[in-house]
């Protein structure tokens, strides 16, 4: 597995994409990925956008740039689609598996931080799992 730790803690930043300046959800997917090796689509919307962010993550869900894939069989890196206090299918977080039932995603309040994906906290707000297959 990767080693993330210079990662936790970076500070939560509207539209960010800057490790020494702060991320967004995607912006920290970018990252994660970037850091593997691949190159993944920008998206951007506001991190108070539900409508939006859930919206785009729907729309690239039905690409073929993203296939879906289920637990147990996840790969690293792999997109993970949350629910976070929103509307049901309203889709408005992401973070990214990251091997070993782990995945890291950024916190407003908390920053850059790594979780487990059966947690209780968690297992009821993921929405999907995401494999980038790259544009086709």
């Amino acid at each position: 597995m990767m080693n993330y730790d210079n990662l936790i803690g970076v500070p939560f930043v509207n539209h960010g994409r800057d490790a020494h300046k702060g991320f967004d959800c995607y912006g920290l997917v970018m990252e994660v990925y970037r850091r593997n090796g691949k190159h993944i689509p920008e998206y951007n919307a506001d991190y108070n956008d539900a409508e939006k962010i859930s919206g785009i993550i729907h729309k690239a869900a039905k690409t073929q740039t993203w296939r879906a894939c289920h637990p147990p069989n996840l790969p690293v890196p792999c997109l993970i689609a949350i629910r976070m206090g929103t509307a049901p299918g309203v889709v408005n977080h992401t973070g990214v598996y990251i091997g070993n039932e782990k995945f890291i995603h950024i916190r407003e309040k908390t920053g850059v931080c790594i979780d487990r994906i059966n947690s209780p906290a968690w297992r009821g707000v993921i929405a999907g799992f995401y494999e980038f297959v790259g544009d086709k």
